[in-house]
């Protein structure tokens, strides 16, 4: 198992446990609230929703990650989504090692 496999099981994991937020709206709810402690912007996002959350992230020091496509992160979520945030330090460490 590569570390990309890792990772989305990870996202699906904090997901099952609770400790994601999806959705373009909430998720720029939790950035601004300082919810978010790292967000994943699908790589093949918009332009608009990728510079959107970029400048969110950058003004509220929230890590962003974008190495996963949609499909990916969809299938991980089971949800069709371009962007999610982990909530929670220990899922965020994790990540973070594989990252």
């Amino acid at each position: 198992m590569n570390n990309k496999d890792r990772i989305l099981n990870l996202i699906g994991l904090a997901q099952r446990a609770g400790r994601l937020i999806s959705g373009e709206d909430l998720v720029l709810q939790s950035v601004r609230s300082g919810k978010a402690k790292l967000v994943f912007i699908a790589s093949n996002a918009s332009e608009n929703a990728t510079k959107q959350f970029l400048n969110k992230c950058v003004y509220y020091e929230v890590p962003v990650v974008n190495q996963l496509s949609r499909e990916e992160l969809s299938h991980a979520l089971g949800k069709d989504r371009t962007v999610c945030a982990v909530t929670d330090n220990g899922f965020v460490q994790s990540l973070q090692k594989l990252l």
